[in-house]
């Protein structure tokens, strides 16, 4: 077939190349039969030459009509090939398949064999034949060769197991296997080892098994194969075939070895006492076989480029590990002659080549020596040097499991493997990565990570994620210093930040804060990337916050290292560089996002700022995107109106502990699992840092942010940290009020307090597109308004009654002791609690508001945020005024979806007018009692 210009092939040599299939597949029927036997060529009518009476007639009655039964096969495939269209070919096909159907039905027996013939190259070229299959059993039960041999090829072609017509051909196999005639002997076997069903199997054992015993060795061969498939449709029937199988390992014909060491391999896979008996009797067999044929000299019908036979030579190694796999003995055995093959094959063709492999693969499946294995792994060392991308890759594949068993030799071809990281060849370069990360221990990781960094320079873009993930996991996996562990990830996020995964720059972030003698040194690095290239969005979220988080180290220099290089940078460069950054990602929501925040904490770190930062906020107001809408109306708010809370507010974020973090991490990652099988899937807390003991329990759970998987530590203390969304520069955090005892106070994820997260005051979940728990916001008015509908609070309560009604009453309640959740010198919560019995998972809250001080509290609003797996509900609150000592109520509905695994907590917010000065208390609720 020759390439036309176009780059495709011309119709003429496609016709041409299925012409070339159709004779071969002519040629093959010729082939069916001696050559001197002239009665089959008449039964195709595809002699050469002489003409019998039998073609004249045929010859008549096809010039009378072209489509009769009596239609040679030759002339068929001709009419079929002149078609031009495809519906012209069905015509044809059509037609021909009446006259056979109608030959078949006035039982013409002079034509069978020819139209089955030519229903089988009907059936090649697609069409359906089914209507032929009784002619297959009818030619089959004749007693001439030429007639079951063209049956029993329909037979294998027309017919499978799943037919119910293969039932009826049972009888005639049996007969044909105890037939005198060793060549319809071998056409029931061919047969019955294509199509043999499980019943067949049972049925036709005894006369294979018999026939494995013959002296014939075509007899053998081919009842050894037929013996496999029987063995695999019906395992029990393995016993039965052990020792006949055993006793094939001796003949001399490599044919009949072939057969019986494949026959050998599926009884061991089939039984367990096969196995043991063959590997009790057969083991020396094998050895020598192996040393034999390995041995041998020049034997031209079994020469493959100068080697014996590698055919047998595969098969035989192949055995030799399933026998040798956990039995030392077996293996000791085999030691020495699988250390002659190793050394002696020739490693410069393909057929030596697919011995060693071979080779390679049985020393290291079975219990061999130490030696034998490094033999082995040097071979796949050989192997990476090879030209061909095939050979290669496989000795990636086998060196890949080859760790495990000994990871020193494997070592020693480390820079080999690093070379096919940088290969043309995609496969061969993924691979080299997954081994290479594998070869990575705390000796030789800053080295290799050196080399991988710099090839991500110049690596394919479609590289790049796989090759990102990889030095990210190894500089987090082994970095002893955190200074080395920053400066690569700032190169990693310099030269392929778009690659990187949110959580890996989470992760970086979390370092950052809790290095406070770095954060001036990264603040610094990141700027300068960030004026060399806006390009990498990863690098951008970090530096932006870091901008954000310590814009005034940056600008005076603090915290400065000696290998730094100094720097000058003012107030005005800092916003400039945020500017750009928010005008570059425009279609950013998140980046977007994170600038406005760094802008708002920048207006807090440089108050002459604060007016320029206002005007770029106020940009954002027509936003179409609502997030970033509701962010500048809010941002703008707190610049002009809201100076007395905004150094609260944008305080500097607390820390988080590291290692918590990233051990919920890693956990979140395993969950997941979406690493290669070959990664250890141990975990390591990196930079240093240790565990915590098992006792300490930090706040892990309390908002179980599923993707962000921070934890927080700490209990109502001012430095708790707080999760993922608040290292994009959120900070709640507000001092005690005066006058009373401080509440319990942390660094809350009350997100809402910037209408972060939500466009809607109630909301039941987070959004689809954010990480944020829920935040349930209550406005309360002076009238009192419509109860809220249930939803899908009360586990599907809501379809028993009306949304307008109220859930009936319980008569069965748990009674819980009330607890007062919060005080301070002007506020006092306290909760009580009611249970239904039938449903332990909800509780209802009633929350009465105490007024402490002698002023009158207006604009009252009361805020609560839980974990993702607590549902909340408030329902209105009974007023937004409380007088001097007097008191408001309003209930709340959580529902716990994992109560009696994690306890119910929670953080609340309330927001409220002094005589017109605003006043804000936060606090963290974790006394809860138990049972919630």
């Amino acid at each position: 077939m020759t390439s036309i210009p176009g780059g495709g092939y011309s119709q003429n040599n496609i016709s041409s190349s299925f012409h070339q299939i159709q004779l071969r597949f002519v040629a093959f029927l010729l082939s069916l039969s001696p050559p001197s036997d002239l009665s089959w060529r008449r039964f195709l009518d595809l002699g050469s030459g002489a003409e019998s009476d039998s073609q004249e007639v045929c010859t008549t009655d096809f010039a009378m009509n072209p489509f009769s039964s009596g239609t040679r096969l030759r002339d068929m495939i001709r009419s079929i090939r002149a078609c031009k269209t495809a519906a012209e070919e069905r015509a044809v096909v059509r037609k021909e398949c009446a006259a056979i159907r109608t030959s078949i039905s006035e039982n013409e027996t002079d034509y069978r064999h020819r139209n089955l013939a030519k229903l089988m190259f009907i059936h090649m070229l697609g069409y359906p034949t089914h209507f032929g299959q009784m002619e297959c059993l009818k030619l089959i039960a004749s007693s001439g060769f030429p007639e079951k041999r063209i049956g029993y090829l329909g037979l294998m072609l027309l017919l499978d197991e799943r037919q119910e017509v293969l039932m009826l051909v049972t009888n005639s196999l049996k007969q044909d296997l105890n037939h005198s005639n060793q060549y319809i002997i071998g056409l029931a076997l061919c047969a019955l080892g294509n199509i043999c069903s499980a019943e067949m199997a049972r049925d036709l054992a005894p006369e294979v098994e018999k026939l494995l015993n013959t002296r014939d060795p075509n007899i053998k061969k081919k009842a050894a194969l037929c013996s496999i498939r029987i063995i695999r449709k019906v395992p029990d029937l393995s016993e039965n075939f052990m020792y006949p199988a055993a006793s094939l390992l001796k003949e001399k014909h490599h044919g009949v070895l072939i057969s019986a060491v494949q026959l050998c391999a599926d009884l061991c896979k089939a039984s367990k006492d096969a196995l043991e008996h063959i590997r009790k009797n057969c083991t020396d067999v094998l050895v020598k076989i192996l040393r034999d044929v390995s041995n041998s000299s020049y034997a031209p019908e079994y020469d493959i480029s100068g080697i014996t036979d590698p055919f047998l030579q595969i098969r035989v190694l192949r055995l030799m590990r399933i026998l040798g796999r956990g039995d030392p003995d077996a293996s000791e055995s085999m030691n020495d002659i699988l250390a002659q093959v190793a050394t002696k094959t020739e490693g410069n063709k393909n057929a030596g080549n697919a011995i060693l492999y071979e080779c390679v693969e049985t020393i290291m499946g079975i219990e061999a020596t130490s030696g034998l294995r490094v033999l082995a792994i040097n071979i796949l060392g050989r192997f990476l040097s090879n030209r061909d991308n095939n050979i290669r890759y496989v000795a990636l594949n086998i060196l890949m499991r080859a760790i495990s068993v000994d990871a020193q030799a494997v070592q020693r071809h480390r820079t080999t493997i690093l070379e096919c990281v940088k290969d043309s060849d995609a496969s061969i370069r993924k691979r080299a990565l997954e081994l290479l990360f594998l070869l990575v221990n705390d000796t030789n990781a800053k080295p290799l990570t050196k080399e991988l960094v710099d090839y991500l320079e110049v690596s394919d873009p479609d590289f790049k994620e796989d090759l990102t993930a990889k030095i990210c996991s190894i500089v987090e996996k082994f970095s002893q210093e955190k200074i080395w562990y920053l400066d690569h990830m700032f190169k990693v996020l310099s030269l392929a930040g778009s690659y990187v995964k949110d959580d890996v720059w989470h992760a970086l972030i979390v370092s950052i804060s809790n290095a406070p003698d770095l954060q001036g040194y990264s603040v610094r690095t990141l700027y300068r990337a960030l004026i060399s290239s806006l390009e990498q969005e990863s690098l951008v979220r970090v530096a932006v916050w870091c901008i954000g988080e310590y814009g005034e180290m940056l600008v005076n220099n603090i915290n400065a290292l000696e290998i730094e290089e100094p720097i000058t940078v003012t107030e005005s460069d800092a916003i400039d560089i945020i500017e750009t950054a928010l005008k570059r990602y425009s279609d950013d929501i998140t980046t977007r996002a994170m600038c406005l925040v760094s802008l708002l904490k920048l207006s807090s770190r440089f108050p002459p700022t604060s007016q320029r930062v206002k005007e770029i906020v106020t940009q954002h107001k027509g936003n179409v995107e609502l997030e970033l809408q509701q962010r500048s109306i809010e941002f703008s708010s707190i610049i002009q109106r809201h100076s007395n809370i905004k150094s609260t507010l944008l305080e500097r974020m607390p820390v988080i502990d590291e290692a918590s973090y990233l051990t919920k991490r890693s956990a979140g990652s395993d969950a997941k699992s979406t690493s290669s099988p070959f990664e250890k899937q141990t975990i390591k807390i990196p930079n240093g840092v240790a565990k915590p003991p098992a006792g300490a329990a930090p706040l892990a759970d309390l908002l179980d942010l599923g993707s962000d998987e921070t934890p927080a530590v700490g209990n109502g203390s001012n430095n708790a940290p707080d999760f993922l969304h608040d290292l994009l520069g959120i900070d709640l955090s507000s001092s005690p009020p005066s006058g009373g005892a401080a509440p319990a106070q942390s660094t809350d994820i009350l997100m809402d307090l910037l209408s972060i997260g939500s466009s809607s005051p109630v909301q039941n979940g987070p959004p689809p597109s954010s990480a944020f728990p829920s935040i349930t916001k209550s406005t309360v008015s002076d009238s009192k308004p419509a109860p809220a509908p249930v939803l899908d609070l009360l586990d599907g309560l809501s379809s028993s009654f009306p949304s307008n009604t109220s859930p009936p009453t319980e008569e069965k309640k748990t009674e819980i002791p009330p607890i007062t959740a919060f005080q301070s010198g002007n506020l006092k919560i306290n909760f009580t609690f009611k249970k239904q019995t039938e449903k332990p998972q909800v509780t209802t809250i009633h929350a009465t508001f105490t007024n402490l001080s002698s002023d009158t509290l207006t604009n009252f609003v009361f805020q609560a945020a839980v974990p993702k797996f607590v549902q909340l509900h408030l329902n209105p609150a009974s007023g937004n005024s409380i007088t001097a000592g007097g008191s408001v109520t309003q209930s709340l509905t959580v529902t716990n979806t994992l109560h009696g695994q994690k306890p119910l907590a929670m953080r609340i917010r309330m927001s409220y007018k002094v005589n017109n000065e605003d006043k804000l208390e936060q606090g963290q609720i974790s006394n809860f009692p138990t049972g919630l």
